[in-house]
């Protein structure tokens, strides 16, 4: 038998039992600790919710020790009638019902907030081969594995897979000759007409709504196969609202942006995620050349870039992770191109809660 308890943030040692629960599931799943989050990493992401509410469960054993987490956001400013639901239990307490009982009530919690629709993820490590243990996702790019229990768990329950996403890594750093190369082509290609910015943390103050509009546009102009996701809408306060919680956290971007100077406006950004339990580790966090500017090199252009600053403000990263839909054929071959290697990916569900 288990309990689950609510994790609001106020009870370290519930926060601390989420993160223990969290992080066995990673670890079981990818053989690494890049993914691992820390108590004040969660806490602090609990503390504001003015645009995502935020559940969060975790289930004790009989001793006390978790066992399995639960995690539901439900978006609060779009998207109002979706949210995006995880479980994850110990390998060592799968079978007993649990995941299920995690599963259930949050799923009533979507419910009662009149929410019709949500999205879940299911990790791999490998990528699975074509073929009847394989299923392959509506894009015709991508596959997740039949008897993966993730996989398993959400296709006995209704759920559809809508896209699968490609994990690459990078090893770094990379040799300063071929990133400047890298970076050198890319510029010949987009022109004088662009140059690249850098920050470290919040916007500068000139750059805000500009960079609001670039966030926006990442809601809409990266691929979203079947996923029912609309439009996100960005202001100034909003990206300050996320600074702040993401300081609160013990996070922080290195960030670069394209400037097509002729008319003073961003065309795209880059950035990496800086997380507070390694010095070695990385995200890739979101990459964007906005339609009106594309075909001219200007995504190998800022990544190439921040790769350079980072070999430069972080030294001691030696991984770079970062995700991509199979069918983002243009940012697949950036990234190819400066070295990165597949290392799984993930699978994209839907389910429609008006199904019984």
């Amino acid at each position: 038998m288990a309990t689950l308890r609510e994790v609001d943030g106020s009870d370290p040692g519930l926060v601390r039992a989420y993160v223990e629960a969290h992080n066995a599931v990673v670890l079981e799943t990818w053989g690494t600790t890049d993914f691992h989050r820390t108590e004040r990493e969660v806490a602090g992401g609990l503390r504001d919710q003015r645009y995502e509410r935020k559940v969060r469960l975790v289930a004790l054993d009989d001793a006390g020790s978790p066992v399995a987490y639960g995690a539901l956001n439900l978006f609060l400013t779009d998207n109002t009638h979706t949210g995006y639901v995880d479980v994850g239990t110990a390998p060592t307490a799968r079978g007993g019902g649990i995941g299920d009982a995690i599963y259930d009530r949050l799923m009533d919690v979507a419910r009662q907030a009149g929410r019709t629709k949500l999205m879940a993820s299911t990790d791999q490590a490998v990528e699975p081969p074509a073929g009847p243990t394989a299923l392959s996702a509506p894009t015709g790019q991508g596959r997740v594995a039949l008897d993966d229990p993730g996989v398993r768990f959400l296709t006995r329950r209704g759920w559809q897979l809508e896209q699968v996403s490609r994990r690459s890594v990078l090893d770094v750093p990379l040799p300063a000759a071929a990133l400047a190369d890298h970076r050198e082509a890319a510029q010949r290609a987009a022109g004088d007409e662009y140059r690249v910015l850098h920050w470290s943390g919040p916007t500068p103050a000139e750059w805000l709504d500009q960079f609001a509009i670039l966030q926006t546009r990442m809601s809409t102009d990266v691929p979203t196969a079947g996923l029912d996701w609309g439009e996100e809408t960005w202001d100034a306060q909003r990206i300050r609202d996320r600074e702040a919680e993401f300081a609160e956290r013990d996070l922080r971007f290195l960030t670069a942006v394209v400037e097509h100077v002729p008319t003073g406006t961003l065309a795209g950004y880059t950035a990496f995620l800086v997380v507070p339990h390694t010095d070695e580790y990385v995200h890739q966090h979101d990459t964007l050349v906005i339609r009106e500017h594309r075909g001219r090199r200007l995504g190998m252009l800022l990544k190439a870039a921040n790769l350079q600053r980072l070999a430069v403000e972080m030294p001691t990263v030696r991984r770079i992770g970062t995700w991509n839909a199979e069918e983002n054929a243009p940012m697949l071959a950036i990234n190819v191109e400066l070295g990165f290697r597949p290392a799984g990916g993930a699978g994209e569900w839907q389910r429609d809660l008006a199904q019984a």
